[in-house]
């Protein structure tokens, strides 16, 4: 079972390798769209590596609701712990 900061340490070093962003940028109330520079294209990719990271689907809708940093990090690690549910 990864721990939230395990998750959070995965999330941010694919961001940064992925989406070339400075680290230091990265933090809980930062503008996700913002920081990363993403247009649609870069949701696809970002989608695409979630799901080979965490190996759960994602959803369009699924980034309604998020803005921050932070709120993408509890979007993750609600899944991931909804996934491990699913296999316990």
């Amino acid at each position: 079972m990864m721990t939230n900061e395990v998750i959070i340490e995965k999330i941010n070093g694919f961001l940064v390798e992925e989406f070339e962003v400075d680290y230091d940028k990265i933090s809980p109330q930062a503008i996700l769209k913002d920081t990363l520079g993403l247009d649609s294209l870069d949701y696809v990719d970002l989608v695409v590596v979630i799901e080979n990271t965490f190996g759960f689907k994602v959803k369009g809708e699924d980034f309604v609701g998020i803005s921050t940093f932070q709120d993408f990090y509890d979007y993750i690690i609600l899944k991931v712990n909804e996934k491990n549910q699913v296999v316990a």
